[in-house]
C-alpha cells in the first residue's frame, strides 16, 4: 500500500514539505497542504475537524503532552487520577511518532526541480 497518496486529490505526495498528517478520532490521514486547507473550510463541525500532527501544532502539543506526561507519572500530584492523565496525554505523542514512521519517514525532505500539479 502506497502512503504517499493525498486522501483529498488523491494525489502523490513527493516531499515533506508539502505533506501534513492530520488526526480525527484515532484515524492519521496524509494530505497535501493546499488540499488540508480545503478540508478545513469543507468541515463544519468540531466532531469532525481534522487536527494537524506534524508542523508547528503538532509539534507544541506533543512536547506539552510529554511534559504532562512526565510530570503526571513522575510525581504524586493527583495520585491515581493523575496516572490516569498521564495515560491520556500519551495519545498525541502516540500520533506524532505514528505520523512520523508511517508518513513522513517514507518521503525525501525537499525535491528541488517537482514538477507543479
Amino acid at each position: 500500500m502506497n502512503t504517499n497518496i493525498c486522501r483529498y486529490c488523491y494525489k502523490e505526495i513527493r516531499d515533506r514539505d508539502e505533506l501534513i498528517t492530520a488526526s480525527n478520532w484515532f484515524r492519521v490521514r496524509p494530505y497535501h497542504y493546499r488540499c488540508f486547507e480545503l478540508l478545513e473550510h469543507d468541515t463544519k463541525t468540531i466532531a469532525g475537524a481534522w487536527t494537524p500532527v506534524n508542523g508547528l501544532t503538532g509539534m507544541v502539543t506533543t512536547v506539552l503532552m510529554l511534559i504532562l506526561t512526565v510530570l503526571m507519572f513522575t510525581t504524586n500530584l493527583l495520585g491515581f487520577i493523575g496516572d490516569i492523565l498521564g495515560l491520556v496525554a500519551l495519545y498525541p505523542i502516540f500520533l506524532r511518532v505514528f505520523s512520523f514512521a508511517v508518513f513522513e519517514s517514507r518521503l525525501p525532505k525537499y525535491v528541488e526541480n517537482k514538477k507543479r500539479q
